[in-house]
């Protein structure tokens, strides 16, 4: 696609990298995704560009693939969401996407390459999802980053805000990020089934009563949960949300057992401490009546900047990927990265 940038992605590392040599591409099996999350689980992909094979200090290997960044671009827009979206969604995402790759290329979170291919950075999963339609969304924001006076934005993003987004310091570091402020999202809350199906992709659909959820434990479930994530509590006595972030979410809560109290955040220590895997957000209120616990919350994901599902309803009603991205980057504009 002609762009001068090379990203550097790492896919999976394993004991052994199980693989297939094509004559323009490479499949690898066995990738995990959504590590940690609900959805986690295994795929095999098929990858273009240069794969290289790193081998570890502890004798692991680590697949790397090397390729053009716009390419790395036109799957990963079609990873976070179906190529079928709405085209103005899709063009939002590149937008962000290459935004947030750009700094993450800057400043690289892993040793050995920029990014992963999971949702600690973005969803990269290859050649499964991608279309022509992922293809043009990318070719026709070629080269905007999305920026805040004249910084290229952190451009975080997650399914679905439940209502409201989140700040950023409820999420992450304790700083204010200008442009990561709370603001009011309708649009997630009146998607339709159909849209959801057009543009959420496959395992995401098995993800139900996502804006408006409840979780239910009796008292030895939570005990067992609690304690498997953080040993020692003993008998979960009382949680406490300490501090809740401008959407609703919790980022500082008290676990009260028998045996000990220990204070936990941000959002997604949260998350997964009262959780086999991983709640869905740390927006929720906490019930406990006869021998059982009741989290009745909202939202699917951190909530800090674009909330992707209420980006859909808004691409569906008829809003431009400018006022999109206006709407959930406060203060942002729309330029170009320098090459």
């Amino acid at each position: 696609m002609g762009v001068t940038r090379q990203i550097k992605v790492g896919i999976l590392t394993a004991p052994h990298i199980d693989l297939e040599l094509r004559e323009h591409t490479f499949l690898l099996k066995n990738v995990r995704i959504g590590i940690g999350f609900h959805w986690d689980r295994h795929e095999d992909q098929e990858f273009e560009g240069q794969l290289e094979i790193h081998t570890n200090a502890d004798g692991t290997q680590t697949a790397i693939n090397t390729l053009d960044l716009e390419d790395y671009l036109c799957s990963v827009i079609s990873s976070e969401m179906n190529a079928n979206s709405p085209m103005e969604l899709l063009k939002a995402h590149a937008v962000i996407s290459r935004s947030w790759a750009i700094r993450a290329m800057e400043h690289p979170n892993h040793k050995g390459f920029h990014v992963c291919a999971d949702d600690h950075c973005q969803r990269y999963e290859g050649l499964k999802r991608m279309n022509e339609r992922a293809i043009q969304a990318v070719r026709e924001t070629a080269g905007q980053v999305l920026l805040y006076t004249d910084e290229i934005c952190d451009c975080r993003y997650y399914k679905c805000c439940g209502g409201k987004s989140e700040i950023w310091r409820t999420c992450w570091e304790d700083i204010d990020v200008p442009y990561i402020q709370s603001v009011e999202c309708p649009y997630c809350g009146r998607v339709s089934a159909k849209t959801l199906r057009l543009v959420l992709n496959d395992y995401d659909q098995e993800t139900k009563d996502f804006h408006d959820w409840k979780v239910t434990y009796t008292d030895e479930e939570l005990d067992e949960i609690v304690n498997s994530k953080h040993p020692g509590i003993g008998h979960v006595m009382a949680l406490e949300p300490l501090h809740r972030g401008a959407s609703g979410r919790i980022d500082s809560l008290r676990i009260v057992g028998s045996a000990r109290t220990e204070v936990i955040g941000k959002e997604l220590y949260i998350r997964y401490a009262l959780s086999k895997k991983c709640l869905y957000s740390s927006w929720f209120d906490v019930q406990h009546a006869n021998g059982s616990w009741t989290l009745t919350g909202h939202g699917w994901g951190h909530g800090a900047g674009l909330c992707q599902i209420g980006a859909a309803q808004m691409a569906e009603e008829g809003f431009s990927y400018k006022q999109i991205l206006a709407h959930y980057y406060v203060g942002t504009r729309i330029g170009f990265a320098a090459e």
